[in-house]
């Protein structure tokens, strides 16, 4: 699962939908691996809008990653910052969480991470 997705997950269970804590899912244990993929700048300038920054900036820092900077930067940053371009490339595309948990925030619910992909199945008593 790459770190780009873990910025659209939330909690499944009924009773986090309304709170604020349950995104984002806190990774936890988390064994990480990195595909080589050729930067598409575009791609980036085009998916940076759709992301929840200080989702992001949290869930980078839980994974070890440098602190990003508090606001996102703009189409023009990436353009002429390579290296910021290359650490948003290598953080967003690049990296997958292999195994681990998601932890969320607000009830504790832990979510397996196998293989690179998260189980959200639920027990009856959380749906």
């Amino acid at each position: 699962m790459k770190v780009m997705t873990l910025n659209f997950l939330t909690c499944a269970v009924k009773n986090c939908k309304s709170s604020n804590d349950s995104f984002p899912l806190h990774p936890k244990e988390a064994e990480l691996a990195k595909d080589d993929i050729e930067i598409n700048p575009q791609l980036l300038i085009n998916v940076l809008p759709r992301i929840d920054w200080a989702a992001l900036r949290t869930t980078s820092t839980e994974l070890g990653f440098p602190t990003l900077p508090e606001q996102p930067p703009s189409p023009e940053d990436l353009q002429s910052d390579e290296a910021l371009l290359k650490e948003l490339h290598e953080l967003l595309m690049e990296t997958q969480m292999m195994e681990g948990k998601l932890v969320c925030g607000h009830c504790g619910h832990e979510y397996a991470v196998k293989n690179g992909v998260a189980n959200f199945l639920l027990p009856s008593h959380l749906v």
